[in-house]
């Protein structure tokens, strides 16, 4: 079966993982050009006020443009994109996920894995990311072959890389979003699709559990 192409992104949503899960090999899109407002550079947790976005700063090149030109643009291509230190994001979003989850069932169960991002230093938004993604699948188990483009093409199969993105949802047959328990549930009810991260620091080790069972067709890949 063809890989999943997926696009870069911080701290993804459920439904990005469930495509880490159900597809043998992933295909990790390193040569598109980056496309400000995705999930390339901010993830969305639930809060005692509601969902809240972060989103890491990055550092404009002159040259970026129109983020959905095909003019080549080599400073605006995904992987040479780096985060900005503006505004001393990676304590703000640190403090964040302390005061949405500090008091859910897990968290001190995972803090000293996250912590260590929002105290160190990156310079490319693409290895940042890479690394959270890493952490995170390990802590699932999960452990889809990963391959990274070398030249982007426009026409693939199973292309996820646009198709999962805040604010323009499609229609995805194979993805129905489990409910689980949420610290702020009675409060906001349900809220689906949210970063892994809130699936993880409510569940635990049950978080792989939840995604098996929001993919509709698990048997894609077994």
């Amino acid at each position: 079966m063809p890989p999943v192409y997926l696009s870069t992104a911080y701290l993804a949503p459920v439904r990005y993982y469930c495509k880490l899960m159900a597809y043998e090999s992933v295909m990790m899109e390193a040569c598109e050009r980056y496309i400000k407002q995705t999930y390339r550079n901010r993830c969305m947790i639930a809060t005692a006020n509601g969902v809240q976005t972060l989103s890491i700063p990055i550092k404009n090149p002159a040259s970026l443009g129109d983020p959905l030109s095909t003019v080549n643009c080599p400073l605006s291509i995904v992987k040479d994109i780096r985060i900005s230190d503006h505004g001393k994001w990676q304590h703000t979003h640190w403090h964040a996920l302390v005061s949405a989850y500090g008091m859910s069932p897990f968290f001190e169960y995972y803090e000293e894995d996250f912590a260590p991002f929002y105290h160190q230093k990156y310079n490319f938004l693409f290895d940042w990311n890479e690394q959270l993604r890493m952490t995170v699948c390990a802590l699932l188990d999960i452990q889809p072959l990963m391959d990274y483009s070398t030249v982007y093409r426009p026409a693939v199969p199973n292309d996820y890389r646009e198709g999962i993105r805040p604010k323009y949802p499609d229609i995805d047959n194979t993805f129905s979003p489990k409910p689980y328990y949420q610290v702020f549930q009675d409060k906001h009810g349900f809220i689906p699709n949210l970063s892994i991260i809130d699936l993880l620091f409510n569940m635990g080790p049950e978080a792989v559990f939840v995604l098996r069972q929001s993919v509709v067709d698990f048997s894609i890949s077994h």
